[in-house]
């Protein structure tokens, strides 16, 4: 069983930086990715970023190349995303995401966090 904890999020001006943490517990070792993925106000879900947990696998969605960094602290556990450069219409509650592979599918992810609000003003 994957518990998924996110941290960070908040308010920003179009521009600037926010780093999102999420914190995996679980009760058995497995090979896995995490991921984050955002919905916007009135859309639906949409994949922003993962990793596999030995890091050697990340894809990035086209909206967020060059800008967004996902990267992992396996001392902690913990993976981030550091969102650069962030616009207006990044604006959106983000959610961390556990699955067994990279993928920007979000139905291959079964555990999943409980949200985090970003906000970017323009």
């Amino acid at each position: 069983q994957v518990q998924l904890t996110e941290s960070g999020g908040g308010s920003v001006q179009a521009g600037g930086s926010l780093r999102l943490s999420c914190t995996r517990v679980e009760q058995t070792f497995t090979t896995s990715a995490m991921a984050w993925f955002r919905q916007r106000p009135g859309q639906e879900r949409e994949f922003v970023a993962a990793i596999s947990w030995s890091g050697e696998t990340i894809e990035y969605a086209d909206s967020v190349k060059g800008r967004f960094t996902i990267s992992r602290d396996r001392s902690k556990d913990t993976i981030i995303l550091q969102m650069n450069n962030m616009l207006p219409e990044d604006t959106a509650v983000y959610y961390c995401a556990h699955g067994l592979v990279v993928t920007n599918m979000d139905f291959a992810y079964k555990a999943w966090g409980q949200g985090t609000q970003v906000t970017v003003s323009s």
